[in-house]
């Protein structure tokens, strides 16, 4: 974990939204490889619509944890809710990321702090939660979006592959649920939105352990949704399609493939793959309508699955 920072820190100026977008763009960290706000989508043949973000402020002094926030989705979350005013606190097992994502987003303006956890590890999940309510002072939301996958036939996995997906998707929630829900209860409610996968819903060969797991997912937001109702805690999981995210991009064992041969491939797959919109969305895309299912305007949500896969699953 990292150090304590003094209260002088932590009471710094409310960010200017204009610069911390602007920074989003810059440095392309909130969106991992692409850069979004300038309309490039590496994969997704054409480039996705500009994200017209909420100019409100709806998490002004709001404290906000996210697990899986050194890339991808969870970064361009905790660029998200910096920009509208939140106090962000965010983990992931890549300390040279998770810094990174940090010091631009404070560099810009807004309040964030990044913990080293890993989700498979309870006592460094306990620590990241209690530590972030430590520095800010509660638990207002709670984004738990850390997951990975492996990618081959049911009967190639090794049992210690599959129980790696399933632990880090499925369990690795429940631990932050665990340790979040007492918080949000001594302070009288608060918000929880999980990542899911639309392979809840309709899924692919090859992909038993992320599917079981992101499946389970949807019951246990279920369950705690009706657990904790009447402490004021609302609970809901989105279903994201296809993102372009480094997570993909190397389930598909390209990682290497140069940015302009990626973008062909992911172009012909997303015609195939994705009917509807007919491309991958953005991390920044997918994470917008995280914080719209975690903001104040949504007071009788709670229990949902909500997919945003650009019209993969009404096909199926």
């Amino acid at each position: 974990m990292t150090d304590e920072k003094t209260a002088a820190e932590t009471d710094r100026p409310a960010p200017s939204r204009r610069a911390l977008l602007g920074a989003m763009t810059a440095s392309g960290l909130a969106v991992g490889a692409a850069g979004l706000a300038s309309g490039i989508a590496l994969g997704a043949g054409s480039a996705p619509p500009a994200v017209h973000l909420n100019t409100a402020r709806r998490f002004t002094d709001r404290v906000v944890v996210i697990t899986g926030a050194t890339s991808g989705i969870g970064a361009a979350a905790a660029w998200q809710f910096a920009a509208e005013g939140a106090r962000v606190a965010f983990c992931g097992r890549r300390e040279d990321r998770g810094r990174a994502v940090e010091n631009e987003i404070r560099r810009a303006g807004g309040e964030a702090t990044y913990y080293r956890a890993d989700v498979l590890v309870e006592d460094e999940v306990r620590g990241f939660v209690d530590a972030a309510v430590g520095r800010y002072g509660g638990l207002d939301i709670a984004f738990d979006n850390a997951g990975i996958t492996v990618q081959k036939k049911l009967h190639e996995y090794s049992a210690a592959e599959f129980d790696r997906v399933v632990n880090t998707n499925l369990r690795g929630v429940f631990l932050a649920m665990k340790y979040q829900v007492p918080h949000m209860i001594r302070a009288g409610g608060g918000t929880i939105v999980v990542t899911s996968s639309s392979n809840a819903v309709a899924t692919d060969a090859g992909k038993g352990a992320y599917t079981a797991s992101k499946h389970a997912l949807i019951g246990l937001v279920q369950s705690a949704a009706l657990d904790y109702a009447a402490d004021g805690i609302r609970v809901n999981a989105m279903l994201p399609g296809t993102t372009d995210t480094e997570l993909v991009r190397r389930a598909a064992g390209m990682e290497s493939l140069p940015d302009s041969a990626w973008q062909v491939f992911m172009k012909q797959w997303a015609k195939s793959n994705v009917p509807g919109l007919s491309r991958l969305a953005s991390a920044e895309e997918i994470a917008a309508f995280a914080l719209t299912l975690a903001s104040p305007e949504h007071t009788f949500l709670t229990g949902a699955r909500l997919s945003v896969d650009g019209g993969r699953t009404a096909h199926a």
